[in-house]
């Protein structure tokens, strides 16, 4: 028999805001522990949660990104469930009434046709603390840090639209970007500001029937998320196929071992109205506001890239899938450097270096108009290529111009057509049987002899100049 999955995603993303959700405390979870909190997010009794304009603005943003109708009332319910990170007995969530509801994201399918895997809701909640656990010494023992405690999230809530690991691997790529576009977060499943559950089901294929699923936690990147649904896809096929009944429960993804263990069984506690958490109303004249306030977004931005600067379709998707890098790429422009020259340093030269040196672009000294000023010395022929990929380390090392650095260390390109002739005609003489192969037809000798030109110049002479030199001399015989 021929199997199928069924994927639904739970997806928490951590609002970049400055404080927490019902609280004035530093929304900094890798503080020292426990120097974040105040009587609201230690869940004292009496503690009244006071609620975030800026984590709603935040919320707002990023459902109206994916494409959801933001509601015009939301509310909190307690989530009743006892565990050590959440020793008041429930979280401040919205069951009931989400902040928004519906949306989407789209995506290229393994065939690369286009497929919409929908959203079924947004909703907003605080976070829980944070377990640390001491096992080293004579008694183990597990240890709360409440600076995570109220930190401000949403949670995505996907519809059961995904069938292939593939499928949900690209929904998170596509919503890490919108994300990070909105402005609402990093979206870093490595640094914890994203994180996924994934509730997997197998039924077989060509039937609308709808199994018993298994929720999988425990995936630190999207790679993970990947890796556990096709795991689990295969351990619950098995189990159909040997008729094991498939248990409602919840797995561990161990990536070390590459496969998924039991934690706990599932667990759904009561969610009742909280009487303290103010009710969220949203005019329809606010919600407009905030949708005036998204920027453009990847997938027009995208567009633009194609007909506005003529590049290819994959190009246009890889820079305008990181706001940071799309803006780089159109600050490049707006110095005067040609598209195509923008596009291919910032792949080829700038992006590999940043790599080896451990560097992002948000925090890179090569500003994009300090590559302009290079990139302008190399368009004039003040330098060559191998000139610039030399000046480029250098600004990663000093905080001089690109101009400076050139004029500092002799890389000025050497262009004066005399002073090459002389150099050309020493190395001519010095290279007799290469000169003779090339008269004789083996073409690459011209590759050998601008080599030797460029050497004796120690790198300096214009390869354009002395090509157009050589190929007159030889061709002449002089």
């Amino acid at each position: 028999m021929e199997f199928e999955a069924v994927i639904g995603l739970e997806i928490h993303i951590e609002l970049n805001c400055p404080t927490k959700m019902f609280c004035d405390c530093p929304n900094d979870p890798g503080a020292a522990p426990n120097a974040n909190t105040c009587p609201i997010c230690l869940w004292f009794p009496g503690a009244i949660p006071q609620f975030s304009q800026a984590a709603l603005e935040k919320a707002a943003l990023l459902c109206l990104a994916l494409g959801g109708e933001l509601q015009p009332r939301s509310a909190f319910d307690q989530k009743v469930y006892y565990y050590p990170d959440l020793p008041k007995g429930y979280q401040l969530s919205q069951a009931h009434h989400p902040l928004s509801r519906g949306g989407g994201i789209d995506i290229a399918d393994e065939d690369g046709a286009r497929k919409r895997l929908r959203i079924h809701h947004i909703h907003m909640e605080e976070d829980v603390a944070k377990l640390v656990h001491e096992l080293e010494g004579r008694t183990p023992i597990s240890l709360v840090d409440f600076n995570r405690a109220g930190a401000p999230l949403v949670e995505i809530v996907t519809e059961p639209d995904l069938r292939t690991p593939h499928h949900a691997m690209e929904f998170l790529k596509v919503l890490r970007t919108q994300g990070r576009y909105a402005g609402a977060s990093e979206c870093s499943m490595e640094n914890g500001t994203m994180r996924v559950d994934a509730n997997i089901s197998v039924r077989p294929r060509g039937t609308e029937q709808m199994n018993t699923k298994v929720e999988v936690k425990n995936m630190n990147s999207i790679r993970h998320v990947g890796d556990a649904i096709a795991y689990e896809i295969g351990r619950q096929s098995a189990a159909v196929q040997a008729g094991e009944a498939v248990v409602l429960h919840t797995r561990l993804w161990d990536p070390d071992k590459k496969a998924t263990f039991p934690m706990r069984a599932k667990f759904e506690g009561p969610c009742i109205p909280d009487p303290a958490a103010p009710v969220i109303e949203l005019s329809p004249a606010w919600i407009e506001t905030m949708r005036s306030r998204l920027p453009e977004m990847p997938a027009p931005r995208a567009e633009r890239f194609v007909s506005r600067y003529g590049l290819a379709g994959e190009e246009a998707t890889y820079l305008s899938a990181d706001p940071e890098l799309a803006a780089y790429f159109e600050a490049l422009i707006e110095a005067g450097i040609a598209p195509r020259t923008a596009m291919h340093w910032l792949t080829t030269q700038l992006a590999p270096a940043l790599k080896d040196r451990g560097r992002e672009l948000g925090n890179s000294p090569v500003t994009p108009r300090r590559l302009a000023a290079l990139l302008h010395l190399l368009s004039r022929d003040e330098i060559n290529a191998q000139a610039a990929r030399e000046v480029l380390a250098a600004l990663f090392e000093s905080d001089a111009d690109p101009e400076e650095i050139v004029r500092s260390r002799g890389f000025r390109q050497v262009s004066d057509r005399d002073a090459l002739g002389e150099l050309i005609d020493k190395v001519l003489e010095a290279n007799q049987t290469a000169v003779n192969d090339y008269r004789n037809g083996q073409d690459k000798a011209m590759g050998f002899i601008i080599g030797q030109v460029m050497q004796a110049s120690r790198g300096k002479a214009n390869p354009k100049i002395i090509r157009e030199i050589l190929a007159t001399k030889l061709t002449s015989g002089r």
